[in-house]
């Protein structure tokens, strides 16, 4: 897949774009989740019956952190893994809209004027409810009325699971709440973080359950504090493991830093400097203060055993694994 950057004011013609036509995706994408999925889907699908590239367009930042919704700063899916599932679901080119106060200022009929006929769109596929220009002025009606037979405009309806629109917003909530089994089914995968094993204070290794101390290296929606069945990737391979979100209320931690840290199941290798990812297969318990060190390390065999059991672990399964401390 090709990654093409864009930023206001545009010039055409661009070196590497498609020179007899495209397939359009538009929207920010903000998880993927099943909802823009079935967007990415059509456009693949109508631009393999065409046989014109598939293309898609992002935006960077996020529009509502750039117009002052602070909590868009973290992500459910950073600019670089949502770039890596495009690629997946069959993308050949993707833009990456540099989004500003300048660019948000522009009207839909501009959009359409200045961005979307210079690019040679032979059809754009967008959401039901996607909005452009300034104001979000524009919408899927009249991004069809200003298309004026330049170029064809499909509308995907919305994607509805247990009677609830799948949404961007609606995944946020459920991250905030620890209900990653729904998020889960939502996203058609399990919610993943990626970062890098940092050095910590080596309680866990001291009581008997070694931890991977992630640092994470994008702002992501970091879910509710709380106890985790996860599986981890490192080094090729995944391991499944139990991870704990949060402040370590019993080691009196800092209520201002949340830190993650996963204790994987045979894993006897270091790790430090390693980057990994995490996938949060489900959620287990919030996070406690225990009255004694000997309390909390007898709840944290009980959440070995049931992350092993949600996680569908087998000790056959592992192999000789690597650790970290």
């Amino acid at each position: 897949m090709q990654a093409i950057t864009m930023n206001y004011p545009f010039t055409f013609p661009a070196p590497g774009l498609p020179q007899s036509g495209q397939v359009l995706a538009i929207g920010d994408f903000d998880g993927l989740h099943l909802g823009h999925r079935e967007v990415v889907r059509r456009a693949v699908e109508t631009a393999r019956k065409l046989h014109l590239p598939a293309a898609i367009m992002t935006f960077h930042p996020h529009p509502r952190e750039v117009l002052g919704q602070d909590k868009y700063v973290r992500h459910i899916t950073p600019l670089k893994e949502k770039l890596a599932l495009f690629e997946q679901a069959g993308i050949d080119v993707a833009y990456v809209v540099g989004f500003d106060l300048p660019f948000s200022q522009i009207s839909p009929s501009q959009f359409v004027d200045e961005v979307l006929v210079p690019l040679r769109v032979n059809t754009v596929v967008v959401g039901f409810d996607y909005r452009f220009g300034h104001k979000g002025a524009g919408d899927a009606d009249s991004l069809c009325e200003l298309a004026a037979g330049r170029f064809a405009v499909e509308v995907i309806r919305p994607y509805r699971m247990d009677d609830e629109k799948v949404s961007s917003t609606l995944i946020r909530g459920l991250l905030e709440c620890g209900d990653v089994g729904k998020v889960s089914q939502l996203l058609g995968r399990y919610y993943r973080m990626s970062g890098t094993v940092v050095h910590g204070a080596a309680r866990g290794r001291q009581i008997g359950f070694p931890t991977a101390n992630i640092e994470l290296d994008e702002l992501y929606v970091v879910p509710a504090n709380g106890v985790y069945a996860v599986r981890l990737e490192v080094g090729g391979g995944h391991y499944e493991g139990v991870m704990n979100i949060g402040t370590k209320p019993t080691f009196d931690g800092n209520p201002a830093h949340r830190s993650l840290e996963a204790h994987l199941f045979d894993f006897h290798s270091s790790i430090y400097g390693e980057r990994v990812a995490v996938e949060l297969i489900a959620y287990i318990r919030p996070e406690q203060k225990f009255a004694s060190i000997d309390e909390l390390v007898a709840q944290i065999g009980r959440d070995v055993v049931t992350a092993k059991e949600l996680s569908g672990y087998r000790t056959a399964d592992a192999g000789t694994g690597l650790a970290n401390g």
